[in-house]
């Protein structure tokens, strides 16, 4: 499917009277979080009618900053195919930095992502969307029919290959996450365009701004998020591995290139009284972790994330109970995760790990061990991630940090 909608008008229904308050209330939000930054992006939410793109949700949800719209599920209740959240969508816009006149490919295709990227690069540039399912991408028609965009091409495709006879692109923006990075993405940016993705690196997702430097990516900074899995040839799903199965408070490892677990062995440690070491490092009440994490991964081999739902921790299985996982150093019939305290400081917390199995203190004091690495050597730091095509050889990647194998490409994180 090819489309550029041909409609002149800007709508194909009435504008309510407190749309517009919604838009701009939309967009004083994402400023005050600190998502939107530039005018043009912040004139994008405050113009673009989303909750057209799904008339089946209540219009004034799909104007709240942190929630996603979910378009799609598949027969198991997995959610397939959404609407990002608008913080994720004007982080992901400045991350791209888009500019007037550019020719942008957008993957994961739902229409408002589109629409805004749309308004941002003018009627002199021009914007691709595609997505393997038909059923979004007649959803993204619809949608981009109903606001009069004329300068968006809506393509129904495996996006492994891109969009050729559509590029070179100045910008590619993927909305789906990617384990993998197709040679086709690379090749169809322009050398010093910017490829914006949420790649999984070890079970941890970052959407993460790439610059292209010849046939390599190197990151122009990150961010921690969460997107649905990619579909197609280029699926590449994290696998869980459950240690408790009750009903609401399952607990399990997703595993992503990590070795294969003892899940019988470690489902009794997980039984077992807790051990609880503690590091000393704090971290301030809105502190992320996501640097914290990406360092752990980088350090420790065999460290899947745990997830587990809200029934574990009220049950007291587990401590914490994160949508996104948490970091978790697995050693034979042993594990440890890591957890945090109040401390007598307002809005401060510290860092520490909670041990279970034969060797639970061991084990927790490695994770901790960790921890307070990050905070005396890199803490201050970012870690620099690249992109390599497969097969590059050994000694043309950087002699330190943590490698990934992937199909396609070879992905290394390392720390000054």
């Amino acid at each position: 499917m090819d489309n550029v909608p041909d409609t002149t008008s800007t709508t194909e229904t009435q504008e309510s009277p407190d749309e517009q308050q919604l838009r701009d209330a939309l967009a004083r939000n994402l400023i005050e979080v600190g998502a939107a930054r530039s005018a043009e992006v912040v004139a994008a939410f405050r113009t673009v009618r989303r909750h057209l793109a799904a008339p089946e949700a209540d219009m004034t949800s799909t104007y709240e900053p942190e929630k996603p719209t979910i378009t799609k599920t598949d027969g198991h209740g997995v959610h397939i195919s959404s609407v990002s959240a608008p913080r994720i969508q004007a982080m992901q816009m400045e991350q791209a930095e888009l500019a007037p006149g550019m020719t942008v490919l957008e993957i994961g295709s739902g229409g408002v992502n589109a629409a805004n990227i749309a308004e941002v690069v003018g009627e002199s540039g021009h914007v691709v969307t595609m997505d393997i399912d038909p059923d979004v991408t007649d959803r993204a028609l619809r949608f981009l029919k109903a606001t009069g965009y004329q300068n968006v091409t809506v393509l129904t495709d495996d996006a492994e290959n891109g969009a050729p006879g559509h590029g070179p692109f100045d910008r590619i923006i993927v909305t789906v996450q990617a384990a993998d990075i197709p040679p086709a993405w690379r090749d169809q940016l322009k050398d010093g365009g910017r490829l914006v993705v949420p790649l999984r690196m070890r079970a941890m997702t970052r959407t993460v701004a790439f610059v292209r430097d010849g046939d390599k990516l190197v990151s122009d900074g990150f961010d921690l998020c969460g997107f649905v899995p990619m579909q197609g040839f280029g699926e590449n799903r994290v696998r869980l591995a459950v240690l408790h199965d009750g009903k609401d408070e399952q607990v399990g490892l997703r595993l992503d290139g990590h070795p294969e677990p003892d899940t019988v062995a470690l489902a009794k440690s997980l039984t077992r009284p807790q051990t609880k070491v503690w590091s000393r490092v704090t971290l301030g009440g809105s502190e992320s972790s996501e640097h914290l994490d990406l360092w752990l991964t980088t350090a420790l081999d065999n460290l899947p994330l745990m997830a587990a739902e809200l029934g574990a921790r009220k049950r007291g299985l587990v401590a914490s109970a994160s949508p996104l996982g948490i970091p978790t150093l697995v050693d034979g019939d042993s594990f440890a995760y890591r957890t945090v305290r109040a401390t007598d400081e307002e809005d401060r917390f510290e860092l520490g790990a909670i041990g279970h199995g034969p060797r639970a203190e061991q084990v927790a004091e490695r994770l901790v061990k960790e921890i307070r690495t990050w905070d005396r050597d890199h803490r201050s730091h970012r870690p620099r991630i690249e992109v390599y095509p497969a097969g590059t050889p050994d000694d043309h990647l950087p002699v330190t940090g943590r490698r990934i194998e992937r199909r396609h490409a070879r992905v290394t994180i390392t720390w000054p």
